[in-house]
């Protein structure tokens, strides 16, 4: 978990880990039956591997069976990861915009190498969505050259259910059932995952994550 300045683009009771099933859904392992969970939290253990934390930039804590980003500083990330190595992969997690600005971002994080290699996708309270990768602490829209407007999500004080798709050759972000964005793979096609929230020129944001799971896409 770390932190990063993003530029404004125009415009589950348990965790588990699956050792054999994670070794397996690396590249060159036997394939696991599609929709096989390797990973699910619904945030209940505070022992679950995700970062806790209070900075002068965020707070990202365990609280209520949720787990909670508060970016404090402007042109902010936070992202946090479980440990886990994967490949391909889907994943899902519910998302509540809690607090701050509805021009914001908030999602799921894939490819994860380290602070400065992974790929995001992620949505805005004010509707929009992209998908994109840092590589070399670079940042860089991989679904355009600004977010996408989508209809489908949910105003504040409404969960919206996030689905995103790392795989072999292909990104795909689903907002509330419906793709939102797509792109390209690119770079490595393992890694961690895990979830990212931020801020534009207004602080404060707070998102809470809630029913994280990972699965063989």
């Amino acid at each position: 978990m770390s932190s990063l300045a993003f530029l404004r683009p125009r415009s589950q009771l348990l965790a588990i880990l699956l050792v054999a099933a994670l070794g397996a859904c690396t590249p060159g392992a036997g394939a696991l039956p599609a929709g096989s969970v390797l990973f699910q939290d619904d945030f209940s253990r505070r022992s679950s591997g995700w970062a806790t934390r209070q900075t002068a930039e965020a707070i990202l804590e365990y609280e209520e069976d949720h787990y909670t980003m508060l970016v404090l500083a402007p042109h902010t990330s936070q992202w946090s990861t479980p440990g886990l190595d994967v490949g391909p992969a889907r994943m899902e997690v519910d998302a509540l915009h809690l607090a701050g600005p509805d021009d914001n971002f908030f999602g799921l994080v894939c490819r994860y190498q380290d602070d400065a290699n992974f790929t995001f996708l992620v949505a805005s309270s004010d509707g929009f969505a992209g998908i994109g990768e840092v590589r070399r602490g670079e940042r860089r829209l991989l679904s355009g050259g600004a977010m996408l407007p989508a209809e489908p999500i949910a105003p504040r004080g409404y969960n919206n259910h996030l689905t995103a798709e790392c795989l072999d050759d292909a990104l795909r972000l689903y907002i509330n059932g419906r793709l939102v964005a797509e792109a390209p793979g690119s770079g490595p096609v393992s890694g961690d995952v895990g979830l990212i929230a931020g801020t534009y020129a207004d602080p404060g944001v707070e998102i809470a994550f809630d029913s994280f799971s990972v699965q063989v896409p």
